[in-house]
């Protein structure tokens, strides 16, 4: 698994982003039935889930404030 960074997100669409987020959530319930390197894998793993909603949240109030511009013209 490698790390996703923010730049790495905005280069992908908002599907692909939740089927990452599924796949990361699987992966993270799999890490936490491995007691010797779970932990560190998960901490890494929730970080990215995180990552993700922060970008798709940032996204759905970036398009919120565009159509509120839109509705004022």
């Amino acid at each position: 698994m490698s790390t996703l960074k923010f730049k790495d997100l905005q280069k992908m669409d908002i599907k692909e982003l939740g089927k990452k987020e599924k796949e990361l959530k699987i992966e993270l319930i799999k890490s936490k039935g491995n007691p010797t390197k779970g932990t560190t894998k998960a901490k890494e793993i929730k970080k990215i889930i995180a990552r993700i909603n922060t970008f798709k949240t940032m996204n759905e109030k970036a398009h919120l404030t565009k159509q509120k511009g839109e509705k004022h013209k």
